[in-house]
């Protein structure tokens, strides 16, 4: 087998010096490139034109998937990061693999197996799945989230409220909260608009834990929750919440 050409995108430092002394292992992998953001990512593959790119989803500037979609050619992608509700929509845009930060070395050898082994793809057909893709969004099951060290699955009817945080979000869930590193509109998207509510800019709340809400002296909802948090409702949310109600 020939050697392959790689560059990879990871905005995280740690990730970064994970994934760089991997693929300096690797007999059959050139480094060529890396970058910490997207618009950077986009810059240095066009110009270096890798035959393999690492991509993390989550990045400063321009997601992966972005990054991917500007591309004037087509690499062998893996797609590298700590949320698996982007794995469907991955393989759907004829990702090679999938890595779930953290990862182990024997996994990345798993993933560079089934690169040395992948036929690309035709431009067409990734232009083709990207706009299904975006057509569709996925629903949202389940979120990988840290805490204390550790990372494990939450399941999205496990949520109770999320509360916008600068370019992070705050997920209220199993009496904890946590941050992940996911815009608040990005999560709505995928989730269930039955049960999940948008109450203002930057809250959203799980209406299975709603304990009960209550008008304001500006006729406004205020929603109180089942842990006792209260979050007030804008005027367009009240509004919705009223005609929901029987």
């Amino acid at each position: 087998m020939t050697t392959r050409t790689v560059f990879f995108a990871e905005d995280e430092p740690l990730a970064r010096d994970v994934l760089r002394d991997a693929i300096y292992a690797h007999p059959l992998l050139r480094l060529v490139g890396e970058a910490a953001d997207g618009a950077t990512a986009l810059e240095r593959i066009t110009q270096l034109r890798p035959e393999v790119v690492f991509m993390d989803i989550q990045m400063p500037e321009m997601t992966g998937l972005e990054v991917l979609r500007r591309l004037d050619y087509l690499p062998q992608i893996v797609f590298t990061t700590a949320y698996d509700q982007y794995a469907v929509t991955a393989f759907e845009l004829n990702a090679v693999d999938y890595l779930l930060k953290p990862f182990t070395r024997a996994r990345f050898a798993a993933a560079v197996a089934r690169l040395l082994e992948h036929v690309p793809q035709e431009r067409a057909v990734l232009d083709g799945a990207l706009v299904q893709a975006r057509a569709v969004p996925a629903r949202l099951e389940r979120i990988l989230v840290r805490d204390r060290g550790r990372i494990f699955p939450l399941a999205a009817g496990e949520i109770e409220y999320m509360k916008a945080d600068s370019k992070y979000t705050v997920i209220a869930a199993r009496g904890q909260h946590f941050l992940v590193r996911i815009g608040i509109s990005e999560l709505e998207a995928q989730l269930d608009p039955a049960r999940f509510i948008r109450v203002h800019r930057s809250a959203l709340v799980n209406l299975d834990f709603v304990e009960s809400m209550r008008a304001d002296d500006q006729s406004q909802l205020q929603i109180f929750m089942r842990d006792g948090s209260c979050i007030g409702a804008n005027r367009e949310a009240s509004k919705l919440l009223r005609e929901m109600a029987i």
